[in-house]
């Protein structure tokens, strides 16, 4: 029941949102109907369908909340649904198991609206797309629980008070509110696929949720080539998984991964969703879709010594025209060193120093230790991989970074 729940909650929710036009009640309704579901399954055994019983029972419950409400009338009028809420029709599964309802769409829209701030819109859309507990996003954020709680009530509480409609935007406004939604969908699978802080430098299940609520977009807006750009790089990213980590969970740097443990089935899923970015294209390809071309790079190679590095220093120059950062420029030296030596990386690293970005983001001392170890620098490299640990919130990473200073040669 746990799990019927975790995968149809979404799509309840944002049935259930249409009708009451706030996404807490919405929530709230959604679960009513799981406890309907505990009360009443038990005792008369699980429907044939038990995602379309929730839903049925969820918005029952929302036309009779606002049948109850004093603004009865005035609700009426303004969603126009007079017969639909005196007789609402029972849910109809799409013919189609992979169809995906609009509504599913709105409810992305709403929970990475603008109105709300970063850190709100990816509890929100952790807590009612992806399905994680309060507890959950607690422990994948490593803040304390409260905390979470606080935001996702405050980012309920925003949209209600002001009134921010339940819809797919239109136009300019909906290019701009689909960059807020990659963004939140990236920044999740970022935290699970590189754990900012903590024990752990995985966490797969928000690998997971991210990279669910990517395919669910790119079915929802087939058009929109950003969508099938991100789809494409998270396909790219997560097919690595398996071989980042050592037995005992230490992290495996790119170099040194066996590649036959790289999932092909979702590289091949990546090539697919790359290609529907270029062929919904109508101009110079997205930042997404640049850095899905990158993976695509590494993807395609089944040794590390077969990379394309000069192709990629290539995208990353594009990738730095289309979307200017310190990081992307952090990574476009290390495909130069690659590509053209190491002494000519350093010198792209070393005119970074001075980002006020960078100055406590370890992988900076990481790869200037790299490379200086590398032009036989040694002294200076350990220096930079110390320091780089010290800068580490990981403990994974940090052992990592205090391993390869005491690898460098005396």
């Amino acid at each position: 029941m746990e799990t019927v729940f975790r995968l149809e909650s979404p799509r309840v929710i944002a049935g259930v949102a249409r009708i009451v036009r706030d996404v807490g009640i919405a929530e709230e309704l959604a679960q009513d109907a799981l406890v309907a579901a505990l009360e009443q399954w038990p005792r008369d055994g699980v429907p044939d369908n038990p995602g379309a019983w929730l839903m049925a029972t969820a918005r029952h419950r929302a036309v009779d909340l606002i049948r109850r409400r004093e603004t009865y009338a005035r609700k009426l009028r303004e969603i126009g649904r007079d017969r639909t809420l005196s007789s609402p029709p029972p849910y109809d599964e799409p013919g189609d198991p992979d169809a995906i309802d609009d509504d599913l769409l709105r409810l992305v829209f709403t929970t990475c609206h603008p109105v709300l701030s970063p850190e709100a819109r990816t509890a929100l859309t952790l807590r009612l797309l992806g399905g994680l507990t309060t507890a959950e996003i607690a422990r994948a954020h490593l803040v304390p629980e409260p905390t979470i709680a606080q935001r996702i009530v405050r980012a309920k509480r925003t949209l209600a008070t002001k009134s921010i409609a339940f819809e797919v935007p239109c136009g300019p406004d909906r290019e701009a509110r689909l960059g807020s939604v990659l963004d939140v969908i990236y920044l999740i699978f970022n935290e699970g696929y590189a754990a900012t802080a903590g024990d752990d430098l995985l966490r797969p299940g928000l690998c997971e949720d991210a990279l669910r609520l990517a395919r669910v977009l790119s079915a929802l807006m087939p058009k929109e080539p950003e969508v099938h750009g991100l789809t494409a790089l998270l396909e790219f990213q997560a097919s690595r998984t398996a071989a980042r980590t050592g037995p005992d969970g230490e992290p495996v740097l790119l170099k040194d991964q066996n590649r036959r443990r790289w999932n092909r089935m979702l590289i091949a899923r990546g090539v697919q969703a790359l290609d529907r970015a270029g062929a919904t294209a109508t101009g110079a390809p997205g930042r997404y879709a640049l850095q899905a071309a990158i993976a695509a790079c590494h993807a395609h190679a089944y040794t590390y010594e077969e990379t394309d590095w000069r192709t990629i220093a290539t995208l990353y120059g594009l990738l730095a025209a289309r979307a200017p950062s310190p990081v992307v420029e952090l990574n476009r030296a290390v495909a130069v060193a690659m590509a053209d030596g190491p002494a000519e990386g350093l010198k792209l690293v070393d005119a970074l120093a001075a980002a006020p970005a960078l100055r406590d983001y370890h992988l900076l001392p990481s790869v200037r230790g790299d490379l200086l170890a590398r032009l036989g620098r040694t002294a200076e490299a350990r220096a930079e991989f110390g320091r780089a640990a010290g800068l580490a919130r990981n403990d994974r990473e940090r052992e990592l970074l205090l391993r390869r200073a005491g690898e460098v040669p005396s």
